[in-house]
């Protein structure tokens, strides 16, 4: 319950001349995973913005170990690492068709207040689903 998967197919514009995936694009390929996971959770990511909540990321390391390829399938794999007070974290992995590690990442992101721009404690519904993956 504490991961997720989603494949993403590597489009042409994200890559380089030689077909190799640009260093950039790899952060939203890991967005797409993390709000997947939530959306895995039951939790709309717009539903949460459209209630007054954002979950900005402060921190990320990214480490690269492969190349991705144009036209290659890959998989993110997101872990829910831990949860304290106004902060979340996350352990991500990209896979490619051969199973083979191409870049790991890890975030930590704040639960914020839209209206006043300040990190707030999570809502109820998402300190349950915290609970019950304890």
């Amino acid at each position: 319950m504490k991961d997720h998967k989603v494949e993403v197919r590597v489009r042409y514009s994200e890559t380089d001349q030689m077909g190799v995936v640009y260093h950039g694009n790899y952060v939203p390929y890991f967005e797409i995973g993390r709000v997947e996971w939530l959306r895995n959770k039951g939790i709309s990511y717009k539903s949460m913005e459209e209630s007054g909540i954002a979950l900005p990321i402060v921190s990320m390391t990214i480490n690269y170990k492969k190349s991705a390829r144009y036209d290659e399938l890959l998989t993110v794999h997101t872990v829910f690492k831990s949860q304290s007070s106004v902060k979340i974290e996350f352990d991500c992995a990209i896979y490619n068709e051969s199973n083979e590690l191409l870049t790991t990442a890890h975030f930590i992101l704040v639960f914020v207040s839209l209206k006043s721009g300040k990190p707030v404690a999570p809502p109820d519904y998402i300190l349950e689903l915290f609970k019950a993956m304890e």
